[in-house]
């Protein structure tokens, strides 16, 4: 809240400096505001009596966005890459797509298992879900597993997520 906007009757105000000018009825503040060309801040409304500052309103709101940005900038974002198996795949092709999902965990992705079932391939279900879980045994070093081995339309899903080193 700013200037008008605030309603209490006794504020703590700090000036542009920094300065602490103490508590003050709250037209006194605004008219200190006033008399610098400044806004009145409500900075800190939940304390006791609310603590204002005396700014330039706009400079605070683009330094509020600022940080905000900067923030979002450090912070990292995590990706879902896929690794699609098949019910009838060879152990030397599930080493390759193993090596690509570990490379993908180190890299701090999760990644979403996903195996089609095809024509006569859904009879042979339970072998879908085996091989889904041998993907997943051998990767258990590096990896738990987020979401088990699932059912979902003709195909099954399954989410690896990396282990955190706690």
């Amino acid at each position: 809240m700013i200037n008008e906007e605030i309603r209490d009757a006794e504020v703590r105000v700090i000036d542009e400096t920094g300065a602490m000018l103490g508590i003050l009825p709250i037209e006194e503040a605004l008219r200190l505001a006033d008399e610098r060309n400044l806004d009145l801040v409500n900075v800190s409304p939940n304390a006791n009596p609310p603590v204002c500052k005396i700014l330039d309103y706009g400079k605070y709101r683009y330094e509020i966005q600022k940080r905000e940005k900067d923030a979002k900038k450090r912070q990292k974002v995590t990706e879902v890459k896929e690794v699609r198996l098949s019910t009838f795949i060879e152990e030397h092709d599930i080493q390759v797509k193993a090596k690509n999902a570990s490379k993908f965990l180190q890299e701090g992705n999760r990644v979403k298992v996903s195996l089609r079932l095809r024509g006569r391939e859904r009879d042979y279900a339970n072998h879908a879900i085996e091989v889904m879980n041998d993907f997943a045994e051998s990767l258990s070093d590096i990896c738990v597993v987020d979401k088990k081995p699932k059912f979902e339309g003709r195909g099954i899903t399954m989410f690896l997520s990396p282990k955190s080193d706690k």
